[in-house]
């Protein structure tokens, strides 16, 4: 939340799988318009290691954003941001993401707020807003930096946040990571902050998977970090979301709902085998109406795969919780 064009109702802002900022604009009594696109000031949709990337060395195209494919008589092409990426022929097309995570903030004190985004590799970029506090207008981003010009990185899936973590007068720098864990940056002080080397202050996940997973609410990954003094002591606290794996646990199943399963779960790995079957075929295959009708095959296998899948008990649920994390001690450090 953040008044992002001075207007004096507070702003939604959210990061995103594919990689785009979404600004939800603020209005009278804590209502919301519809999500845009924040862009940057040339008009490109700010998407911090997104866009389009191919592969010379195969001509395959790999778009990381929020793209979409569409079938025309001439092959299949990729539409992101207002460009049509065609695929060219023998070759394949993929979308992807960069799951975003942004956080707005004064980082330059020169009264305006600037974006800090959090992406899936772990770093964290500044996106200056070189315009106003009420016309922001975003340039281009470059990547935060600590020490000796060392690259702020955490374990991916990076979440960033300020706040005056030490109670020195300037705002310091927490990272949420993809293993769960945050990371602390100090400021040492002046403008744009002087960050220092990570600190833990929250240790990775032991969270397991499959078997291994829990079947109490555990810590997790991707942890997404808030700090504020929960408690009113008048030290800052932190709220840390995640999203983690839970074992379910049932009752033993009866000898026909075992066999049951078991029929399924065959079927399901012929399914499977099919599907991967169908993959081989299409990859480099030029005969376009060949092509047509294997992806129209592939569908319906897909299809299948999922009905399967449905009809099966699950071994674990996601879950996403908020792990509150009260300060410790008599000082703010």
């Amino acid at each position: 939340m953040a008044d992002l064009d001075g207007d004096g109702h507070m702003d939604l802002l959210s990061g995103s799988w594919p990689g785009e900022i979404f600004l939800f604009k603020g209005g009278p009594g804590r209502t919301f318009a519809a999500p845009v696109k924040l862009r940057h000031r040339n008009g490109k949709c700010i998407n911090i290691g997104g866009g389009v990337r191919k592969d010379h060395g195969t001509d395959s195209i790999l778009v990381a954003g929020d793209a979409t494919f569409e079938e025309t008589e001439k092959g299949t092409v990729i539409v992101y941001d207002g460009e049509r990426i065609e695929i060219p022929e023998g070759s394949e097309g993929a979308i992807t993401g960069t799951a975003s995570a942004v956080h707005a903030v004064d980082w330059d004190g020169d009264k305006d707020l600037d974006l800090l985004v959090g992406e899936i590799d772990g770093k964290v970029h500044l996106v200056p807003n070189e315009g106003s506090a009420t016309a922001p207008a975003f340039g281009k981003e470059a990547q935060l930096r600590f020490g000796l010009f060392l690259p702020v990185k955490v374990e991916g899936d990076a979440g960033p946040f300020t706040a005056d973590w030490d109670a020195d007068g300037d705002l310091d720098l927490l990272v949420g990571s993809g293993d769960g864990s945050v990371v602390l940056f100090r400021n040492a002080g002046g403008l744009p902050p002087r960050l220092g080397p990570p600190e833990q202050l929250v240790p990775p996940s032991a969270l397991g998977h499959g078997s291994d997973a829990p079947t109490e609410p555990v810590p997790g990954h991707r942890a997404k970090v808030c700090a504020a003094d929960w408690n009113g002591d008048g030290r800052l606290d932190l709220l840390v979301g995640d999203i983690t794996a839970q074992k379910v646990v049932r009752p033993e199943p009866t000898p026909e709902e075992k066999a049951e399963h078991d029929r399924i779960r065959a079927e399901r790995d012929a399914v499977m085998r099919k599907h991967g079957d169908l993959w081989e075929a299409l990859r480099g295959l030029k005969d376009k109406e060949q092509g047509r009708k294997l992806a129209e095959e592939l569908g319906a296998v897909e299809k299948r795969w999922q009905e399967l899948e449905a009809r099966l008990p699950r071994e674990t649920e996601d879950h996403g919780w908020v792990w509150l994390y009260l300060r410790k001690g008599g000082s703010q450090e």
